[in-house]
């Protein structure tokens, strides 16, 4: 598989995120299967947040010490990143029956819900951010509340302020999580899965509640599982807690990345 990139994929979009000086592949090599270790493929919108959180995660967690289990991710990302359907049929393609997580934001994108419905289909894991990823960093460092409306100016302003290491983020295209940064997130995780959890409770829906989420991974709908039943849209949303009823883009502040370190045991759930 190598650097091979589909050219569904290549297609130019306007820059996302910060870019890396240098022009090297991001769409990830297959890896060495491991009886003991869960692989995880989890396609990403941005090419630099992101991808470079996920290598925090796996530096810092992956030898199983911690979460009684190794685990690998394998980034699914490619330069000036991918919209929300693309990132779901992306992670489809570089996994074909391994565990799949679709990282997207807000923004202004159109087509949510209809990247939600495609994630349903085969049963790869949502981790909705509204406005934007940046609010899960954020929420390391303090709680946050108020509607933003798919506007992240206030998420990356309170987050420069929230940390000396991230004095500087989103400035000259540096969106990058690395060295200071990952440092100044560390012994941080509880706090931000609590604040993630606090948001939905708080979501102006008025019946959704953490404590309902699930994370324990399904099995995907493909060839290899002929037995399993594509999920229903309205229920694969809410198993971030939110009610079947409350809308995806009304949930605004919120994330869904607090699941993901649920999932893998990173934190007492």
């Amino acid at each position: 598989m190598g650097d091979h990139q589909p050219e569904a994929m290549l297609k130019k979009q306007k820059r996302r995120r910060g870019s890396r000086d240098d022009e090297r592949s991001l769409m990830p090599a297959r890896p060495a299967e491991h009886k003991r270790e869960r692989v995880l493929y989890i396609a990403c919108e941005g090419e630099s947040t992101e991808p470079d959180y996920l290598d925090y995660l796996v530096k810092r967690f992956g030898s199983g010490e911690r979460t009684g289990q190794p685990f690998r991710i394998v980034p699914v990302c490619k330069a000036n990143g991918f919209l929300p359907q693309q990132v779901v049929e992306a992670v489809r393609q570089y996994a074909a029956k391994d565990e799949t997580w679709a990282l997207f934001d807000r923004d202004d994108h159109k087509r949510i819900p209809e990247a939600v419905e495609d994630a349903a289909a085969d049963g790869t894991e949502v981790c909705f951010s509204h406005p934007s990823f940046d609010l899960w960093l954020l929420l390391h460092f303090q709680a946050f509340g108020g509607r933003q409306s798919g506007n992240s100016t206030n998420v990356v302003h309170k987050l420069r302020h929230a940390d000396p290491a991230f004095k500087r983020f989103d400035k000259k295209n540096d969106k990058s999580v690395q060295g200071p940064r990952r440092q100044a997130l560390e012994g941080r995780a509880k706090a931000a899965i609590a604040h993630a959890k606090s948001l939905v409770s708080q979501c102006e829906h008025g019946a959704c509640k953490a404590g309902y989420h699930k994370a324990t991974p399904v099995d995907r709908v493909s060839p290899e599982n002929p037995d399993n039943l594509p999920q229903s849209p309205r229920k694969w949303a809410a198993r971030s807690g939110h009610a079947l009823d409350c809308k995806v883009l009304d949930r605004d502040p919120s994330t869904d990345v607090w699941r993901l370190l649920a999932s893998l045991g990173i934190e007492d759930d």
